[in-house]
């Protein structure tokens, strides 16, 4: 077997079934411009619906989130909110339940939670998290149990961990 490449990759990717559950992203005080070119890459990947970056989050065109995100940000619908409050708020509004992947007391492990129709993950800086202002606007918290001696993954291998896993489980 040799891998699959050009229209035959293509042709393959086209058949697979692909889940109708809508998911949105939210990227909150994610400061490395490689984190953000991942994300792109994930969401045009999973088919996300939008991307929504706040705060210091940094916005393409940029060197780096062209560079890793290779062009992604041209095919997945984006927008900067400098508040993520009301981001968070203008979501919730169009129907978007908000699940931020934190480590907080009442946070599931993401292959637990129940997850809805229209799920909106929300990911936070790479030192500090998901702030308190955002998670103040969250319907829920979902974590991925560390099993070595680290406590968290990069923040982007994170958000495609969890992404993929709303997107099939429901």
């Amino acid at each position: 077997m040799k891998p699959l490449r050009g229209t035959n990759l293509k042709r393959f990717l086209k058949a697979q079934e692909r889940p109708d559950h809508p998911l949105a992203l939210v990227l909150c005080d994610v400061e490395d411009p490689v984190n953000v070119g991942s994300a792109f890459r994930i969401a045009d990947a999973a088919g996300v619906v939008e991307m929504v970056l706040t705060g210091i989050t940094p916005t393409p065109p940029h060197k780096l989130i062209d560079k890793v995100g290779r062009g992604k940000d041209k095919r997945v619908k984006w927008r900067h909110v400098m508040d993520v409050a009301e981001a968070l708020k203008g979501l919730k509004s169009e129907g978007w339940t908000i699940v931020a992947v934190e480590l907080t007391e009442d946070a599931v492990p993401y292959s637990e939670y129940v997850w809805p129709e229209k799920a909106c993950l929300v990911v936070g800086h790479e030192d500090h998290g998901v702030t308190q202002k955002a998670l103040a606007h969250t319907d829920a918290r979902v974590f991925i149990p560390m099993h070595g001696k680290g406590a968290s993954l990069n923040v982007h291998v994170a958000l495609g961990i969890v992404t993929f896993a709303a997107l099939h489980a429901r």
